[in-house]
């Protein structure tokens, strides 16, 4: 018998009245390995003129996660409720890859939510352009919280790239697939310009996220070997 397996999984909020909702898309397979990248801070060229401190920094570093994910319908069809079943046989996952394809599209704040984008998007069906009155500020793109295992954090995808492999015979739906994502985490200064409830959550999950690391760093510092620091110079 297999154990509980927890599922890593990305949850999309929109404006809405009264509360945000939200939009979970549950990885149907974790990612078997993944790329937690960083980029320092800014170094601070200071003020022209004036001596500065070449040590400091300005901002905060850039963190970002990578990984593949691989999307099958057979499985979801052999394992899967009847729903969810269902829908892989008409549609194999394609119904997975609209909704990550949407996390890149900004919103209409008129409409909200996924069909607010939908929208906007038909626009630019059949060659006709939207009026500037339907353009969508990029400010409106969807805040998403990657979430896995007990970290939580607000992210923007900036990358994804989608290799299918297999379709169906009937409609060439994608039976099997492997979406390869690129996820930034916004900064404390970004947050600042997110507002309402969707800018509180994110600030509490990017708070809890970092209370959780620095955490953990105490953890390691009390596990530290005393042996090391006896050999610092004094």
């Amino acid at each position: 018998m297999s154990g509980f397996c927890l599922k890593g999984g990305l949850i999309q909020f929109t404006q809405s009245f009264p509360l945000p909702v939200p939009k979970v898309i549950v990885f149907q397979y974790n990612p078997e390995s993944m790329t937690h990248g960083w980029t320092p801070a800014t170094t601070n060229p200071g003020t022209p003129g004036q001596s500065s401190d070449p040590l400091a920094v300005t901002g905060q570093p850039q963190e970002t996660f990578s990984f593949t994910l691989a999307m099958d319908s057979n499985d979801t069809i052999a394992d899967g409720d009847v729903v969810s079943a269902g829908i892989a046989k008409e549609t194999g996952v394609y119904t997975r890859l609209a909704a990550l394809e949407m996390l890149l599209f900004p919103v209409a704040p008129s409409s909200g939510g996924l069909i607010g984008g939908v929208t906007a998007t038909l626009g630019f069906i059949g060659g006709r352009s939207p009026t500037p009155k339907q353009q969508v500020p990029p400010a409106l793109l969807p805040m998403v919280l990657f979430v896995w295992g007990p970290r939580i954090v607000p992210v923007r995808v900036t990358a994804l790239s989608i290799t299918e492999k297999l379709y169906d015979a009937t409609l060439l739906n994608p039976t099997h697939v492997e979406a390869q994502i690129t996820l930034r985490v916004l900064t404390q200064d970004e947050l600042k310009y997110v507002q309402g409830p969707i800018g509180t959550l994110a600030y509490i999950a990017y708070s809890y996220s970092q209370a959780l690391r620095g955490a953990q760093a105490i953890i390691n510092e009390e596990n530290a070997g005393s042996s090391i620091i006896g050999m610092l110079p004094v």
